[in-house]
């Protein structure tokens, strides 16, 4: 079995290191998973050009490889196609919710403090300008781009059973947008559940809450 592990950002990236006990691969690989964390497009650390790839197309190109790099490990490893998952947080969870809604190669989904809706995430947040430069102008002067990489819009095709997890107090992804994706997986008809942790912010940092996820 496999886990995508999906970084966050989107100007994130994964680094070849040693990792503390409690991380999120050293967990899952003690499970008995392989875990694979991509650098897709949009990942800092291959160039100007690399790291700009994704600009005005959230989702697609990003999706395109991480699903061109899940091919290229079950070539070289022997994955069982039927018991691969994917995970990511913040951006990484936008990217799980997007997943989940443009292919059912993933048996489960897990979103954390993921982002539903472009648009109305445009004004929930407390970083809101950083979005510009990614969509090439405001939610009022592009919509159609914020529209077209928001996962919420394509909610009906979702088949995949999906966990939301989101801090109560988050400000870069406020926790209404999992709300909001959450509540569209239930009229689609999906297996889902929605975790909100008290007190928290865009990070899980409390103990008493990584000693639950363990």
């Amino acid at each position: 079995p496999m886990i995508v592990d999906i970084h966050g950002g989107p100007a994130g990236a994964v680094q070849p290191t040693w990792l503390d006990e409690i991380s999120l691969v050293n967990v899952l690989s003690d499970a008995g998973y392989i875990v694979f964390s991509p650098n897709f497009r949009g990942s800092r650390g291959c160039g100007e050009s690399f790291i700009r790839a994704n600009v005005r197309d959230f989702g697609y190109g990003d999706l395109r490889d991480i699903l061109n790099g899940l091919d290229a490990v079950s070539k070289r490893y022997n994955i069982d196609p039927r018991r691969v998952g994917i995970i990511g947080w913040s951006y990484g969870g936008y990217m799980a919710m997007w997943a989940v809604t443009q292919t059912t190669r993933f048996r489960a989904a897990v979103s954390g403090a993921g982002i539903s809706n472009w648009l109305s995430y445009y004004g929930q947040n407390s970083i809101a300008r950083w979005s510009t430069s990614y969509f090439g102008g405001t939610v009022h002067d592009v919509p159609d781009i914020y529209a077209r990489s928001s996962p919420i819009n394509f909610i009906k095709q979702v088949k995949t059973p999906t966990l939301i997890v989101v801090g109560e107090g988050d400000k870069e992804c406020p926790s209404p947008q999992s709300y909001e994706f959450w509540r569209g997986l239930q009229y689609a008809g999906v297996k889902t559940k929605l975790i909100v942790y008290p007190d928290a912010g865009h990070g899980i940092s409390d103990k008493q809450y990584q000693d639950y996820c363990r």
